[in-house]
């Protein structure tokens, strides 16, 4: 009896260990990062009926989608979205506060990535004298290379190179981008390698950038089904230069000429399909999700932020730029399928920020939006300085709507810099469209906890950020243009994106709870059971993950 109780024992643990050690799920071989440039968390809605099963419909069904997903800071720029998403953190920490910015140390405007230390791989022009050297902080990418003591790999990817340079992080094995103009080549910079690999050769090479460029751009589906969208000939749309009206079709091989000839792949839907055929090239070139170690696919879609500015959120054209994309997202879903496998690997998919309607459709049906003079601006904020300091050259740079203040006039004139802000901050806001304004000194001493001043404080760095910070009106544009649209702001029109995880170690389902653009690194972190990027400020999303 007592040696038949033991057995019973033994043949119980035994399968209970069995069934927990099937239970824990292997790390993925490859976590993919999927950032689509300018996408608006509406996108995903608007267009749900005539989206397939296969793209985002996939991802929303069998993963986990965060149905109120935020960035918390301002400005909600390019480059400063893919910081934060692979940094976790936003740019008080790790310092890119903007595509261009004001060098208050060196007196210029500089580029978020430029980097004249290193040279262009692939390319004559100076196209690929970039790096990552102006973030200050570690992303998730690096903390992978670290934890498998440099061993894996990342790949960054993105028609941008901003888009490319920053996802990758500090450690990237490769990072790739598109050189336009007579081109139509990825390229790189020395500072991840000194030649291309065979594989980008090959596939630069292959005339796919001349064969997508050959073909008229229509839309995919019938246009009078387009019902998501408003009219195809409409006053707030941007047109190419050589065609009369915004309208469809275009015809791509007569019109590159006049727009950049490859430049103008950036600004159509074929730009997405060119990307996604690299992404799948470098899978393969790069034996990605093949080894012991996890690797990482860094990837921005970056012509539906093209198309968006030039065309605006209502258009057709972005309508059928989503609609062709979702396409591109399923065949990418089905190509990792057949080369990682199923199980293999983890995906988020998110954007860098969104973008406002224009505010010229906007105002014609009655709802109050903006456009902000920048040289009008600049006079009255010396007229400020003038009245009450008697000069007005106490202002040197005004950019990004922030003041950069001229110190050594400052100080020449024995004034007081603190002064000089707060009273450019009080009367400013008597200028048209200028809905707060707000000093240095106020970022660095009031502790705001929300509301747009908290996200505000989020992107003021108090090492590379002005001394007088600057926000517009809702549904503002600071431009001369009534067409096309942009972004920038804290309103929800630009900081509601997507968030949705997929894959290996991810829930199904979805959640209505507030989470921000800062809390995907430490998610994915915590599902790699490795250390947060060192700057990371955001939460892990527990309930996303198995």
């Amino acid at each position: 009896m007592k040696n038949s109780i033991a057995f019973l024992f033994l043949s119980l643990l035994i399968f209970t260990g069995c069934k927990s050690e099937k239970t824990v799920p292997k790390k993925p071989k490859l976590v993919i990062g999927i950032v689509i440039d300018q996408m608006r968390y509406d996108y995903l809605i608007r267009f749900s009926d005539k989206y397939g099963e296969d793209g985002f419909k996939r991802i929303i069904k069998d993963g986990f989608s965060l149905e109120n997903a935020n960035y918390n800071y301002i400005p909600t720029y390019t480059a400063v979205g893919h910081t934060s998403i692979y940094t976790g953190t936003t740019p008080e920490n790790h310092g890119i506060i903007g595509n261009n910015w004001y060098d208050k140390y060196a007196k210029k405007n500089i580029y978020c990535v430029d980097d004249a230390t290193y040279t262009s791989v692939g390319v004559d022009s100076n196209g690929g004298k970039k790096s990552p050297h102006r973030m200050q902080t570690t992303t998730i990418t690096d903390q992978l290379r670290l934890a498998q003591n440099m061993h894996g790999k990342t790949i960054s990817i993105a028609i941008k190179d901003r888009s490319a340079v920053l996802p990758g992080g500090h450690t990237a094995n490769g990072a790739f981008w598109l050189e336009g103009k007579n081109e139509g080549k990825w390229i790189t910079s020395s500072y991840y390698m000194n030649q291309l690999p065979a594989w980008v050769t090959k596939f630069n090479t292959s005339g796919k950038a001349a064969a997508y460029m050959s073909k008229p751009w229509n839309t995919l589906y019938d246009i009078n089904t387009y019902t998501e969208s408003i009219t195809d000939n409409n006053p707030f749309e941007g047109k190419f230069n050589g065609k009369e009206e915004p309208v469809f079709p275009y015809d791509i091989p007569t019109l590159k000429e006049k727009n950049g000839n490859y430049e103008m792949i950036k600004a159509i839907p074929a730009g997405n399909s060119f990307t996604t055929d690299f992404v799948k090239a470098a899978i393969v070139g790069e034996n990605l999700g093949k080894s012991k170690y996890t690797d990482f696919l860094a990837v921005s879609y970056s012509s539906t932020d093209y198309v968006g500015h030039q065309f605006g959120v209502a258009s057709k054209e972005v309508e059928d730029t989503y609609l062709r994309l979702d396409k591109d997202l399923a065949s990418l879903f089905s190509f990792l399928d057949t080369e990682v496998g199923k199980g293999n690997y983890t995906l988020f998919l998110t954007a860098d920020h969104a973008a406002v309607q224009v505010p010229a459709y906007l105002q014609s049906v009655k709802i109050p939006a903006h456009y902000l003079n920048s040289k009008a601006l600049r006079t009255y904020i010396n007229s400020i300085t003038l009245k009450y300091f008697k000069s007005d050259k106490l202002v040197e740079n005004i950019s990004n709507l922030q003041v950069f203040l001229n110190k050594e006039k400052i100080e020449s004139l024995q004034l007081d810099a603190t002064i000089v802000a707060q009273k450019i901050a009080d009367e400013v806001i008597n200028f048209d469209n200028i809905y707060k304004a707000v000093t240095a000194r106020t970022m660095q001493t009031t502790q705001f906890t929300d509301g747009i001043l908290h996200k505000l404080q989020k992107g003021y760095n108090q090492k590379f950020s002005g001394d007088v910070l600057l926000i517009m009106m809702p549904s503002a544009l600071n431009r001369s243009s009534k067409t096309g649209t942009s972004h920038g702001s804290g309103y929800s029109y630009d900081t509601h994106v997507p968030i949705i995880f997929y894959g290996n170690g991810i829930k199904k389902g979805t959640s209505k709870k507030a989470y921000t653009i800062t809390d995907i690194a430490p998610t994915i972190a915590n599902l790699l059971q490795i250390q947060f990027p060192n700057g990371t400020t955001g939460l892990i999303i527990d309930e996303a993950l198995k």
